[in-house]
């Protein structure tokens, strides 16, 4: 089984990849392969609708020649889908909306294989908006009819600086829930 965890941070040890790296912890624990992919900072570029994904139903997105295919093949080989994003003005970072917005167009295009595999969303925030961004995230787990577990509070790290997340003791144990939620769900669920 193998899990993947989209940092949508443009810093690559910022928060959100801490926040990740807690959660892949508990996962590694259970034997559940991990993986980081670095989104933010990318020249990736919104989908443009142009209808290719649907016309050749490989898998791949046609509209852009940017750094995005890799992503999709990623995103829809994964078991378990960890989508990470600070928080900026209430949202997620433009990267990780285009990973969302094409990613899922090609999904749907292709039989939507993201179906019944397990997402969760890992949120960095400074101080208010990350509920927002949460719940973003989870809106396309949801649409894509992913498994969307949950922990003992929102999955949102409140930090400032790269690191500090690691001393917001409430966050690193939420983090720390919805791995061990993740990995018990994974061995009830499999890879169907």
């Amino acid at each position: 089984m193998k899990a993947i965890g989209f940092n949508g941070s443009p810093r690559p040890k910022g928060n959100t990849f801490h926040a990740l790296s807690i959660v892949f912890e508990e996962l590694r624990a259970a034997g559940i392969e991990t993986e980081i992919v670095q989104v933010g900072g990318l020249t990736l570029h919104g989908c443009q609708a142009c209808l290719k994904c649907r016309e050749a139903k490989d898998r791949r997105c046609h509209g852009w020649d940017d750094d995005m295919p890799p992503l999709i093949e990623k995103l829809l080989g994964a078991d378990i889908v960890l989508i990470g994003s600070p928080t900026y003005f209430s949202s997620m970072t433009s990267e990780t909306k285009a990973l969302i917005d094409r990613g899922g167009y090609v999904s749907g295009a292709n039989g939507n294989p993201l179906r019944r595999k397990i997402g969760a969303a890992v949120v960095a925030v400074r101080r208010a908006g990350g509920n927002v961004v949460f719940a973003e995230i989870n809106y396309f787990f949801l649409i894509k009819e992913m498994i969307v577990p949950g922990s003992t509070y929102w999955n949102i790290g409140v930090a400032m600086k790269p690191g500090d997340v690691l001393k917001d003791e409430e966050g690193v144990q939420t983090f720390r829930n919805l791995g061990r939620n993740i990995a018990w769900l994974a061995g009830k669920v499999g890879t169907a």
